[in-house]
């Protein structure tokens, strides 16, 4: 009964975000782009803000707070300063606009002569759908094993999630609006980063560093660069997108915990937003006269995301319960599945 409630309450908040939007559609962009249009949008952002409050369940919540809360806005952000993938001469389709007002979507101009290449490969993908399952079963035996063997399951259970999640949503939205219309991967193998710029900019959830870099780095590098050089900009406007990311994720950690905030994540993105900054000065200064091997480099990389997310980007997760109430929601729907499987096969 309570799962059949929070699903009702999940239905109701997408009901009211798909309708804002249309508000946006018809009212925000005949208004001219700037403050007035800005304006006009602040109460849909301010209903964004509100709309996952009542939502209790990790996997409902959890999606919902990153679409609406952190693309949605920023999207919105865009669309009143008449920028964005929202902002579009001639004016976006319907359908189009709301999909990717709401949804982790950017669309990406193909030859319309040439055969759309797929956003994900699905050979990839059914394999780590297959590793996420594996991962799952295993919840089951969770009191027979390690906690550091659970906490290593639920490191790869939260990439593969989020992987998979944005994969089946850029999927549905292709076939709900037409192969035709092309997206842009939302992940391209983090695993494989040899640098902590690739990591953060080339490979981990592409989305949100396509909303970063216009709301984020490009303003404050514009904005620094006149008083420290074109070279120097850079740091600033690299350590500010880290920062904004960190406190974003805080405000994510407060949806999902509703505890007070420890600010050990945003400690996290500002420390690899330092890291980065530094990486990226020292390369400039070698100027590629010298490079680590890939064979170093990467695990080097992944090594370090690793340890400092284990030190400083799960502690609220694990210390809240939520990943144990992430694990029990996998556990009720594996169940009530098997039981609805063992009742057809009588």
């Amino acid at each position: 009964m309570e799962d059949a409630q929070e699903l009702k309450t999940f239905l109701k908040v997408w009901s009211f975000a798909i309708l804002s939007i249309c508000y946006c559609y018809l009212i925000p962009s005949r208004i001219a782009n700037g403050v007035p249009r800005l304006v006009s949008i602040l109460p849909i952002i301010v209903t964004f803000f509100i709309l996952p409050i009542p939502l209790s369940s990790v996997h409902l919540a959890g999606p919902t707070i990153f679409y609406l809360v952190w693309l949605g806005n920023s999207k919105l952000l865009l669309f009143a300063f008449n920028r964005g993938p929202l902002a579009s001469t001639p004016k976006l389709p319907f359908l189009i606009f709301i999909s990717i007002a709401l949804l982790p979507i950017n669309p990406k101009h193909v030859d319309k002569t040439r055969s759309p290449a797929l956003s994900h490969k699905p050979v990839l993908l059914t394999f780590k759908a297959l590793i996420l399952a594996i991962i799952i079963g295993a919840y089951q035996y969770k009191d027979q094993l390690h906690p550091n063997v659970i906490l290593g399951f639920y490191c790869c259970h939260v990439y593969l999630g989020v992987e998979l999640v944005l994969a089946i949503t850029a999927y549905f939205v292709r076939l709900l609006l037409g192969f035709g219309f092309e997206i842009e991967p939302q992940f391209n193998e983090p695993y494989l980063a040899t640098s902590l710029q690739d990591f953060w900019g080339r490979r981990w959830n592409l989305m949100v560093t396509s909303i970063l870099r216009p709301t984020v780095y490009d303003p404050v590098r514009m904005i620094s660069a006149p008083l420290f050089g074109k070279l120097w900009s850079l740091l600033p406007a690299i350590f500010a997108t880290f920062l904004v990311s960190g406190l974003v994720h805080e405000l994510i950690y407060f949806y999902l915990t509703r505890v007070r905030a420890t600010w050990e994540v945003t400690w996290f993105f500002v420390l690899h937003g330092v890291c980065t900054a530094a990486e990226v000065l020292v390369k400039k200064a070698v100027n590629g006269r010298f490079r680590l091997h890939r064979a170093v480099s990467g695990p080097l990389t992944v090594a370090f995301v690793a340890v400092t997310g284990v030190w400083l980007f799960l502690p609220q997760i694990l210390r809240n319960g939520v990943h144990v109430k992430a694990i029990d929601e996998y556990t009720t729907m594996v169940n009530i599945l098997r039981s609805k499987s063992e009742g057809v096969s009588m």
